[in-house]
Formats: C-alpha cells, sequence, structure tokens
C-alpha cells in the first residue's frame, strides 16, 4: 500500500518570477543584461541574456546612456524570453522608475527592489511597500501591487518566504559571467 502524500503542485500554478539584472560592461562600453525566470521553489526556468554597445561621445549625459541602454536591453530580453513570466523583479540601483513607468509599457506587476537603507527615489506611478523582513527592504510597484488573493501575490510571498527575493539576481549575474566568458574577480 502506497505511503500518502500530496505534492506541492499548486508551486506550479503560480508561475514564474523573472529578474531583470542589468550592469555595465567590465570589458568594452556598454551593458550586459539577463532576464533569469524562476519557479517558486527558486529552480530556474530560463535565462534570457544579451549585451549592448552605447556610444562612447560627448553628446550623451552619462545617465541618457544607461537610460537608453536599460530601455534597449530590457526590450530585446522581453522579446527573446520563450516564456512569459507572473511577475518581474528588478534591483532598484539597477533600474530607474523611469524604465517601466515612461520608456516600457508592460502589463505585468513590476517590483523595483532596494534595501530599506538605501535612499531612493520613485516615480509618481509606483506603489511603494515596506517590507520588515530580515533585512528590510523597500518594493515600489508598477503598474500596482498585485491584489492580495492573486496569483502574482503568492508568488511573491512564495520567493519572499524562501528568501529568494534578491537571491537570484546574484545568480543571473554569475550567468552573464559565465556566458560571456568573464573571468570570477573581474570587475563587472
Amino acid at each position: 500500500m502506497p505511503i500518502p502524500f500530496r505534492d506541492a503542485d499548486e508551486l506550479e500554478e503560480l508561475g514564474a518570477a523573472g529578474y531583470l539584472k542589468i550592469e555595465p560592461s567590465a570589458t568594452e562600453p556598454g551593458y550586459l543584461g539577463a532576464l533569469f525566470l524562476i519557479n517558486a521553489r527558486g529552480e530556474p526556468i530560463e535565462f534570457t541574456y544579451n549585451r549592448i554597445e552605447t556610444p562612447h561621445t560627448f553628446l550623451w549625459r552619462q545617465d541618457d546612456i544607461r537610460r537608453h541602454a536599460a530601455r534597449k536591453l530590457t526590450a530585446s530580453l522581453l522579446s527573446l524570453c520563450p516564456r512569459t513570466p507572473s511577475l518581474i523583479l528588478c534591483l532598484a540601483g539597477e533600474v530607474g522608475s523611469e524604465l517601466f513607468c515612461q520608456d516600457i509599457q508592460i502589463s505585468l506587476p513590476v517590483c523595483r527592489i532596494a534595501p530599506a537603507i538605501q535612499p531612493l527615489s520613485s516615480a509618481g506611478a509606483e506603489i511603494p511597500e515596506s517590507l520588515d523582513a530580515v533585512e528590510p527592504m523597500n518594493l515600489f510597484w508598477y503598474p500596482g501591487k498585485p491584489p492580495a488573493d492573486s496569483l502574482e501575490s503568492k508568488l511573491m510571498h512564495e520567493l519572499i518566504y524562501r528568501g529568494l527575493l534578491t537571491e537570484p539576481f546574484d545568480r543571473a549575474a554569475l550567468g552573464l559571467q559565465e556566458v560571456y566568458d568573464l573571468k570570477v574577480g573581474d570587475p563587472k
């Protein structure tokens, strides 16, 4: 007689979380980007990556170059990724509020994450939320925080519960190092 058990298949119903990672290239003028999808358990589902060269000219302001690169990289990653995540998370230090509030329109909930001690401005269109955890975080939702009973909200709760709010960004950075043959220890 088999031992009765229950598989946590309901976690699969929550869908995937997409972690958007954008960082300056260490080897040439430009930026590297990745969209790393994981399930609610933290298991990898998809890793989409790209890079963009930026102009090396006095005609551009540095913030405009960063914004241009973030917009172009994000658009390419969203179009290349074969699976649609339930929500997208990004680090507020890497992705400005203008990316999803002004430059790219997306129907998914987007959450920019920042440590509570990091001073940060947000756009008026973003919905701020404070998260009291081991390390307090500020969350900035666009176009709005998912309803409490939604699959997106349940997915976010699982990610937080399992310690996966920011850890996948480290795996995405390692993935970028590997695909672009950057040596560990090289500056990013």
